[in-house]
């Protein structure tokens, strides 16, 4: 059961990797992200967020973690929203084919 336990986790840790490849791949391209780091950010938040964060995202520093939230945050879609404000749209008579 260990062997299984390690492959999940391996795997979960690779698909977090490759995920936050492709944030930051996005981000960059849109120009968002490039290689002037001309802001300081600073707060004050819970250490136990900031580690919980970077385990959930198998990063190990504060930057990165702060460059993959924020690149998450400013690229997200308005999917939910847009879903949503379809609601009722549709014609009650529409045959669906089920």
């Amino acid at each position: 059961m260990a062997a299984r336990s390690h492959t999940a986790a391996e795997t979960e840790a690779k698909v977090a990797l490759t995920r936050n490849r492709l944030v930051l791949e996005q981000a960059k391209a849109v120009g968002l992200l490039g290689t002037a780091k001309n802001t300081r950010l600073s707060g004050r938040v819970p250490a136990e967020l900031i580690e919980a964060a970077k385990k959930r995202a198998h990063v190990t520093s504060d930057t990165e973690l702060l460059e993959l939230a924020l690149s998450r945050l400013a690229l997200e879609d308005d999917f939910g929203v847009r879903l949503v404000s379809r609601k009722g749209t549709i014609p009650a008579d529409i045959d669906l084919g089920i």
